[in-house]
């Protein structure tokens, strides 16, 4: 029976990735309402806010507490992922809510110990009295045991699994599943699949900006349809004129690059500046220069249409 009880508990056991996520939640929902509030200050005089800053905040994390943990024991990000506390000194096999008091402590101590923390530190950043001295370094000293105690307690959390914040752990309150989880039945198979194709999507993603497709185009190209003649000779720039090698349209501006192609100044000029390893489309040829059509060959091209 023991065994079996171990194994269901097992079974039904909060992952520690959705009680971490939970948390999140909850300080992602913080910040949320924290900015809608501020907000409503816009139009008032600066500074009215920060004065009474860390008394708005525990009475919204107060309102936030009564109809959460209070009411439903469970914060929002628990409510989401279908997670609740327990009262885990409870003996009973049967699930047990946390008491009234572990409700109460629990929130003394997260938005009282906020509240507190800020207080303080603005207490102390307004006044330099010798008499605040020795209180400030007593608070530094409890602050950092609280943090040491936080940090151990994560520790522990990552090899145990319950008890994802010291509070929780002093309290006795940890976080189970609302209603029993059903395991899930995937085939390894559609899995692995998914897997594999999600990974060679990422790949693609990642290589493709790093390929210069217009020069392999070019390549292909010039490997694929040879060009015969000699280039640089007058007539053969005056009978391939008629268009840009790269838009396709009447050359406005008309410049070469070196080869028998002619090309619009803006089309020439934008990808050369793009690409320093510019190379023609038609033939292959890298830029060396950008240099205009000669006068004379834009007017026989002219008269000749």
């Amino acid at each position: 029976m023991a065994s079996r009880e171990e194994k269901a508990q097992s079974t039904h056991r909060v992952l520690r990735i959705s009680q971490l996520d939970a948390l999140e939640l909850n300080k992602a929902l913080e910040q949320l309402v924290w900015s809608q509030v501020t907000q409503c200050f816009h139009g008032f005089q600066p500074g009215l806010l920060a004065r009474f800053e860390p008394e708005l905040k525990a009475l919204l994390w107060l309102f936030l507490w009564r109809f959460t943990v209070y009411s439903k024991n469970a914060t929002v990000g628990q409510s989401v992922l279908n997670i609740q506390y327990k009262n885990d000194f409870s003996t009973s096999q049967r699930y047990q809510p946390p008491s009234k008091n572990q409700k109460l402590w629990y929130a003394a101590c997260t938005i009282g110990g906020k509240w507190l923390e800020e207080r303080c530190y603005d207490l102390f950043r307004n006044h330099h009295l010798a008499s605040f001295a020795r209180a400030k370094q007593c608070v530094n000293f409890v602050v950092g045991l609280v943090q040491l105690g936080g940090l151990i307690n994560f520790l522990i959390f990552l090899q145990k699994g319950k008890f994802a914040t010291l509070t929780e752990r002093l309290l006795g309150i940890r976080s189970v599943f609302c209603k029993p989880q059903q395991a899930r039945e995937v085939g390894f198979e559609y899995m692995n699949r998914e897997l594999l194709w999600h990974g060679f999507a990422e790949l693609l993603i990642f290589l493709l900006p790093l390929i210069n497709t217009q020069k392999l185009k070019a390549k292909l190209s010039s490997w694929c349809i040879p060009l015969a003649g000699a280039p640089h000779s007058d007539s053969t720039l005056a009978s391939s004129g008629r268009q840009c090698s790269l838009c396709g349209e009447w050359p406005t501006m008309p410049h070469t690059i070196g080869c028998e192609h002619i090309f619009c100044y803006y089309c020439v000029k934008s990808s050369f500046l793009f690409d320093m390893f510019f190379t023609c489309p038609k033939c292959g040829t890298e830029v060396h220069s950008v240099q205009p059509l000669k006068s004379g060959i834009e007017v026989s091209e002219a008269n000749a249409l």
